[in-house]
């Protein structure tokens, strides 16, 4: 359990990425409003997102061939606001435990589905979504 005693900057890259629950809520398509700042997400998904693993088709260019996709790291991780209040790497570095149903707790990649904080079966794929029509794609169900 070193992420019990671990700080976040601390952790090698090995430790760092098996942080990840596999939700996939953070490759959903988000949405600001200009106004005040607040971040809704949308039932849309990037394009390089494998809906049935809930993993990233080209994780290691994801970057290169998604230019708004953000590397999460100890560095800029109080920087993203819009992370899912659920995600391990924002639980941890607000000073709270995983959840239930991380992969490290339960010892499944299988419970971040079952317990319905994954993506699986709830999204579509940007290619299929005029980006005038995002705002009709609006959610609130990440949690």
């Amino acid at each position: 359990m070193f992420w019990k005693t671990k700080p976040l900057a601390e952790m090698n890259e090995e430790e760092w990425e098996s942080l990840c629950d596999g939700c996939s809520q953070c490759c959903l398509v988000k949405l600001e409003n200009a106004d005040n700042g607040e971040i809704f997400y949308t039932d849309v998904a990037c394009y390089l997102l494998d809906q049935d693993t809930c993993t990233c088709g080209d994780y290691q260019q994801r970057c290169v061939r998604v230019p708004d996709c953000v590397k999460l790291t100890p560095d800029n991780l109080e920087e993203l606001s819009w992370m899912p209040a659920d995600c391990a790497y924002r639980r941890l570095a607000e000073g709270r435990d995983l959840a239930w149903w991380h992969p490290l707790v339960s010892g499944s990649s299988e419970t971040v589905h079952e317990s319905g904080a994954s993506v699986r079966g709830k999204v579509i794929i940007e290619t299929g979504v005029d980006s005038d029509e995002l705002e009709d794609h609006i959610i609130d169900w990440v949690r």
